[in-house]
Formats: structure tokens, C-alpha cells, sequence
């Protein structure tokens, strides 16, 4: 299996570090870039790192990795709770899914518990900060090594 992982982001994370800081913490996208691209590194895996606000852009690159890539990590803000066409894309890759949120979800308004994306997650992260990802990608790494 493919060891190249994407780590997708979706509306507003742009404004990371700026936007309700005492929810999503003072790093930014970058930093968080930078720690993913580190950790992919340390445990051998290649890495695509996107951001977008647009639905589409998100579905286009989740079915660039069907053709090259053995896991998603993906953050989809507000995508979670009103996207089937994220879903549906997702049910059409064939790897690892990790559905990451930077804030403790489920400790926020009821309209955020739910999540289409967790239909096709085969792992949920929430609360763990911008930390989640570097843990997403560690447990990716595990996953595609046990996978041979």
C-alpha cells in the first residue's frame, strides 16, 4: 500500500491561530504544515498538504488519492456536519480514513456532534489541539505498516 498520505483541511482553517483562538489554539496552518511534513518524515511516509474553503477543491483532491495515496487525514470543519458529497467521496477511497477535529467537538454545540464524515472514518480524533495531527499521522504510519 501506498506509503503517500494527504492531509486535507477544510473552510476557515486558513485562519488558524487568528480565528477563536482560545478554541483552536495560536498555531497556524503553517505550523501545522511543518509539524505533519516533520512527523511524516520521522516515520517514513510522503505527505500532500491542502487547504481549502471550497467543497469541491476538498472532493477533487480526495479523488486525486484514490490513484496514489494509502490515507486521508482530514480535518473538514464545517464540511462534517453538512457534506454527503464529501462522504461519498470518501466511501470511494479505498485506504486509511482519519477524520481530525483541532477542538474537543462533542463539548460544543449540539449541531457538531454529528458528522457524515464519520460514516467512512475508520478513526475520529477530537480535542487533542493541533496535536491530532502529528497523532493521525503516527497511527496512519502503524496502520500502513501493519498493512504490509
Amino acid at each position: 500500500m501506498s506509503r503517500l498520505a494527504f492531509v486535507l483541511n477544510g473552510p476557515n482553517l486558513n485562519l488558524l491561530g487568528k480565528r477563536q483562538p482560545h478554541i483552536y489554539g495560536h498555531e497556524t496552518m503553517a505550523d501545522v504544515e511543518t509539524d505533519c511534513r516533520k512527523t511524516a518524515e520521522t516515520h517514513g511516509l510522503e505527505l500532500r498538504f491542502h487547504q481549502s474553503n471550497r467543497e469541491y477543491e476538498l472532493i477533487d483532491w480526495i479523488h486525486e488519492a484514490r490513484e496514489v495515496a494509502g490515507a486521508i487525514v482530514i480535518n473538514p470543519g464545517a464540511f462534517t456536519h453538512t457534506s454527503i458529497a464529501i462522504l461519498d467521496a470518501l466511501n470511494a477511497f479505498e485506504g486509511v480514513v482519519i477524520e481530525l477535529h483541532i477542538s474537543q467537538v462533542h463539548k460544543r454545540e449540539s449541531f457538531r456532534h454529528h458528522s457524515y464524515v464519520s460514516l467512512r472514518a475508520d478513526a475520529v480524533m477530537a480535542g487533542f489541539g493541533t496535536q491530532g495531527y502529528t497523532l493521525a499521522l503516527q497511527r496512519v504510519a502503524r496502520l500502513l505498516d501493519a498493512a504490509g
